[in-house]
């Protein structure tokens, strides 16, 4: 479904993806991990063309999406949950959903379908976005981007800042996403959260792919995870 092809990535100068390649299946959760500044975001923000790759290629469904702005990359069905959430602090619960709405031809996700999944949401429906939780702002965010009706789902630390209670809640919504066979990209520095869901993992270290293999492999690979995740 998604190919990233040997990648450079650039902020002004300083070059930041040196040949990044990774692949998502359809249906599958991929996983994108390593410590802060190896250029996990940057990816995901290559991939969605917030910031595009000078050199190298990236399909989306066997088509070429690199030259493309970011607003056309999403009609093509590619959707994100940035760093951060980002909601809109100054629009309801309800308009931060609506406003991003898109339907298509499918099984479309519909604010019904939405307060489904999160009943909170549903309760704070008219509360201020600003006015949330960090939980809640998460649920919003993820809902947010579902509702742009994607093929891939781009997760950028979605667990950031979170109590270990609603990372648990967090973590459940995503695996009800995976076992409705939505296809996702995940950066996340929480990696039992991480190695529980993937599929499939990679491992950035200093704008290079350090590692790709199963979660079990990376779970038996104690090399990896001292020199590049920094656990023993």
């Amino acid at each position: 479904m998604l190919k990233v092809d040997h990648i450079h990535t650039y902020y002004g100068d300083s070059h930041v993806l040196h040949g990044v390649s990774l692949k998502v299946e359809k249906g599958k959760m991929t996983v994108l991990l390593g410590r802060n500044g190896m250029g996990k975001t940057t990816t995901i923000h290559s991939i969605i063309g917030f910031n595009s790759p000078k050199k190298g290629k990236i399909y989306f469904n066997n088509e070429e999406i690199q030259h493309l702005p970011s607003y056309q990359i999403s009609k093509k069905g590619i959707g994100i949950v940035p760093q951060g959430r980002r909601i809109f602090s100054n629009l309801t619960v309800k308009e931060n959903l609506t406003t991003t709405a898109r339907t298509t031809n499918g099984n479309e996700w519909t604010l019904e379908k939405i307060y489904k999944l999160f009943p909170r949401l549903e309760e704070r429906k008219k509360s201020l976005g600003g006015n949330l939780s960090g939980g809640e702002q998460s649920m919003l965010s993820i809902g947010r981007a579902l509702m742009t009706n994607p093929r891939l789902l781009l997760l950028d630390e979605p667990s950031e800042g979170l109590s270990p209670l609603m990372v648990k809640e967090v973590m459940s919504i995503i695996k009800k996403l995976k076992e409705n066979g939505l296809s996702m990209l995940m950066v996340e520095q929480n990696l039992a959260m991480a190695l529980n869901v993937a599929d499939y993992v990679y491992v950035l270290n200093k704008g290079e792919v350090v590692f790709d293999g199963t979660p079990e492999e990376l779970e038996r690979n104690q090399e990896v995870k001292n020199k590049y995740l920094a656990l023993g």
